[in-house]
């Protein structure tokens, strides 16, 4: 793991207490100027002020004292490497409240965080620019001088000056409006006093919007913004956001404390979402929905994602984390949270099934890895911080807070989050705090379990292993890390809660035990030797089961039967996959069982086995016969495929629409000649306008179309991008271009994705599409290798483009890769993306192992399989 680099945090000796701050950006110029008064404590005799500032140019720096006198500062240093100013008096300071003035300007940029514009088309045809914030993690320094840390927490009065038929918003209601004194067409805009908060959480828009609100039944004012003539898209989310507020209100036991909330879709955006207190800002693909062309995958994601940002309001925002160490606290709760107000809300969704699919075992994924982290992980130069958004903070934060839920009880679990939320609220803590009010309540070792889980990297592979005794069966348990490349020896241990479930009654936990060292026995009384046992039911704890072959003999016919239920049948999959990846199974053995799921009709179930056959898929395509394995492929899922059919049934579940997506698509890409011919022909009617294909079927249409498509075909759909008016139609479009094989229209992809058609922030998906299949791979990695400089001047590092260096690279297997890899990195070093880098590199090296130990065997059986 990459040591934190050296890095000066802000002394404590002035703290701010209350920002005055007046904004006016210049729409056409992009730029910005602004000025402020922050009242300032002094706490200690100084003669220096410390605060942060990054691209910007002070001007008319002053300190007022206490006494009324104004002194000016001896000198004014610039720290660029630690984003710092250094205001340095000739007389020393006094200990006291005082007022720090200054001025500023600075550039409306296209990188996407600080102050920036964001480019739209208007009715009228018209290219115009809105200006937005975004200042997590440590950009707000980029728009005003202040000290951008999130305990330094402070109340702040914004005054916007804009354009008077521009929408001004803000974390707080409007409280005046007046005409500039100097300019007509300009209106000055005052906002209310903000409650104390972390400077990363303020937020600034000036643009033009439309609006959809209403009231929710606890009296908060719920807006939501939208591109000028889309309201109605806007309408979904206002439903969600209305009915989530009140449930948080009573889960919480505390109110939300602003008097509105506004949700505003932007067109440019690096994140999916942004938490600022009273003033959300989204992706237009996280927030709008359009009746006609949004599909239920993407409706589900919204309601996902709007649970998520609303959940920040009390967990993050009311409380913050005391610094971006405990990140997770923020986020690994905010994604628990969601699942549990949409599964509220949309029961049919199911979505704590999903959950296991979606967030769970990516978790585990990465964190098998020995160059994963720690959820608490030491952070210091304002470039680690974008590096640790990934899958630990948020995916395995929320994995172990369903896992101590479920230990603790929901009761338990609600009064502790109440006592920690009332204790803290408007201040900061220490992930400690929260372990703290949760062993209160429910009188368990919170903080001793917890804490192997939040401060050790990594997670146990319990081994198993049953005997009789007379009519009860004994299991021995053992622990250990589990480690992707297979390896033993690491010592560290876990407090595991570790459930059982029986074949008497599959759904029901007959057995618990708290798994403290390394090993222990569980007494079963009254289950004999022929009937199955299941560890983790649920798939609740955060680790994996390696069972002995003789138990999982027995639990296979349980999972075609679907006696098991859809996550335990999943859960034991996709341990033993696992154990495969490691090395400790063959994977012909994980081909074998996946035949035991031909009959499998469950939605998340189908979703785990397809996580499992894109790895073999990426793996077995570096092989001579990786076309016997797209044969098994088509043959897997051919009978859920003739069930389902291309035609959404009257009354038709929710899960079975996911499902149908899925399935036509994994065949499509599989080249399943009857789906390929039957998505031809729909998109021929599509385009000629004879029949609209629904939107669940488009993005498996359109990469199945693309990826056998001519240049005539390529056109088509770059027409289709071209015409369409709704982000997600263009994001499908777009993401499905990188299914071509032809290595023409490969390059043209690529240059697609770079060129100005292409906004900033889905450039980087376009590219990661190309670099998912075999062909794109290594033509993906080439235009990286050529393009990373404007790549990185574009972006500047951040959560983009790790995102991207780990996409590009992470599918190669063989050594040769890695050492290019290694060395391409190590002569171009990127700030915040080491551990990313360090992360693909291991990843290469397991599927270079991997296929070297397995791919005879592999060969082997698909040659029987396919002529059986």
């Amino acid at each position: 793991m990459p040591e934190p680099k050296p890095f000066e945090r802000l002394p404590g000796n002035v703290k701010p207490v209350h920002y005055n701050i007046t904004l006016q950006p210049n729409l056409v110029k992009c730029v910005f100027n602004g000025s402020q008064d922050v009242d300032i404590e002094i706490k200690e005799a100084t003669k220096q002020i410390k605060f942060n500032s990054l691209d910007l140019t002070l001007r008319d720096v002053k300190v007022t004292l206490p006494s009324g006198e104004t002194v000016l500062p001896a000198s004014t240093e610039i720290s660029t490497a630690n984003e710092m100013v250094v205001l340095t008096f000739e007389e020393t300071l006094p200990i006291g409240t005082a007022k720090l003035s200054v001025a500023f300007d600075g550039e409306l940029n296209d990188k996407m965080k600080g102050m920036y514009r964001s480019k739209y088309t208007s009715v009228s045809g018209e290219e115009r620019y809105s200006a937005v914030t975004q200042f997590e993690a440590t950009d707000a320094r980029r728009c005003f001088p202040c000290w951008d840390e999130p305990a330094l927490k402070a109340t702040f009065t914004i005054k916007l000056i804009v354009p008077h038929d521009r929408v001004p918003l803000s974390n707080m209601p409007e409280v005046s409006r007046e005409t500039h004194e100097s300019d007509r067409n300009l209106r000055v805009v005052k906002f209310a006093k903000s409650p104390l908060m972390s400077t990363y959480l303020v937020a600034v828009v000036v643009g033009e919007y439309d609006h959809v609100e209403d009231t929710s039944s606890d009296g908060i004012k719920v807006r939501v913004y939208t591109p000028v003539g889309k309201q109605e898209q806007g309408k979904f989310a206002l439903d969600v956001a209305t009915k989530v507020l009140p449930y948080y209100k009573e889960y919480f036991n505390i109110a939300y404390p602003l008097p509105k909330i506004d949700l505003i879709a932007i067109a440019d955006f690096s994140v999916g979402a942004m938490e600022n207190w009273g003033l959300v800002t989204y992706r237009e693909t996280c927030l709008l929905v359009d009746p006609h062309n949004t599909s239920a995958s993407q409706r589900q994601w919204i309601a996902l994602v709007v649970g998520h940002e609303l959940a920040h309001q009390w967990f993050g925002n009311l409380v913050t984390m005391e610094w971006w160490t405990h990140l997770w606290l923020n986020e690994g709760y905010a994604t628990f949270v969601e699942f549990l107000c949409v599964d509220h809300l949309f029961p049919e969704y199911d979505i704590w099934t999903q959950f296991v699919t979606n967030t769970y075992i990516r978790a585990l994924e990465l964190d098998g890895l020995k160059n994963s982290h720690p959820i608490e992980v030491p952070v210091g130069h304002p470039s680690e911080v974008d590096e640790i958004f990934d899958d630990i903070s948020y995916n395995k934060g929320a994995s172990v807070i369903r896992m101590l839920h479920c230990y603790l009880g929901d009761k338990d679990f609600k009064l502790g989050m109440n006592k920690y939320l009332n204790r803290h609220q408007y201040g900061n803590t220490y992930t400690e705090d929260l372990w703290a009010a949760l062993s209160e309540a429910s009188n368990k070792p919170v903080g001793d379990v917890m804490s192997t889980w939040t401060k050790q990297t990594g997670f146990p592979m319990i081994s198993v292993k049953s005997h009789q005794d007379g009519d009860n069966r004994v299991l021995t348990l053992t622990q250990q890390r589990f480690l992707a490349d297979g390896s033993t020896g690491d010592n560290s241990t876990w407090m595991v809660p570790v459930g059982v479930s029986t074949e008497k009654n599959p759904s029901k936990v007959v057995e618990e035990v708290l798994l403290e060292g390394k090993t222990t026995k569980v007494v079963l009384d009254g289950v004999s030797a022929c009937t199955w046992v299941k560890l983790n039911p649920g798939t609740v704890g955060y680790y994996r089961i390696q069972y002995p072959p003789e138990m999982l003999a027995q639990l296979i016919p349980a999972i075609k039967n679907k006696q098991l239920p859809p996550l335990d049948r999943l859960g034991i999959f996709d341990d033993l996959f696992s154990m495969v990846q490691a090395g400790h199974t063959s994977t012909v053995e994980v081909l074998k069982v996946l035949r035991a799921f031909e009959d499998e009709t469950d939605y998340t179930v189908w979703s785990a086995l397809h996580n499992c056959v894109a790895r073999l898929n990426q793996l077995l395509s570096h092989t001579d016969f990786h076309k016997n394995f797209a044969a098994f492929v088509r043959h897997l899922f051919f009978k859920i495929s003739q069930q389902l059919g291309w035609e959404a049934k009257a009354g038709e579940k929710h899960l079975d629409t996911l499902l149908r997506s899925l399935v036509l698509g994994q065949l499509g890409l599989y080249g399943e000649e009857a789906v390929v011919a039957e998505a031809k022909k729909r998109l021929s009617a599509h385009v000629a306008d004879t029949a609209t294909l629904p939107a669940d079927l488009r993005s498996p249409v359109y990469k199945t179309v693309v990826s056998q498509a001519d240049e005539k075909t390529y056109e088509q759909m770059l027409k289709l991008y071209h015409e369409a008016d709704l982000h997600e139609e263009k994001d499908r479009i777009s993401r499905s271009l990188g299914a071509t094989r032809d290595p023409n229209l490969i390059q043209r992809v690529l240059q697609f994705a770079m060129s100005s058609e292409v906004r900033n922030q889905d450039t980087i998906f376009v590219i990661i599409s190309v670099a998912m299949t075999a062909p794109g791979r290594s033509a993906a990695w080439a235009f990286f290798k050529k393009n990373h400089q404007e790549l990185l001047d574009r972006y500047e590092g951040g959560y983009l483009v790790t995102r991207l260096i780990r996409y590009i690279t992470e599918n190669f297997a063989s050594e040769e890769m890695a050492a290019e890899v290694e060395n391409f990195f190590r002569d171009k070093q990127i700030p915040g993306t080491e551990r990313t880098v360090k992360q693909s590199l291991e990843t290469i090296r397991l599927n270079a192992a991997w296929l070297q130990r397995d791919q005879d065997a592999i060969r082997r059986y698909l040659a029987e399989a396919t002529h059986e």
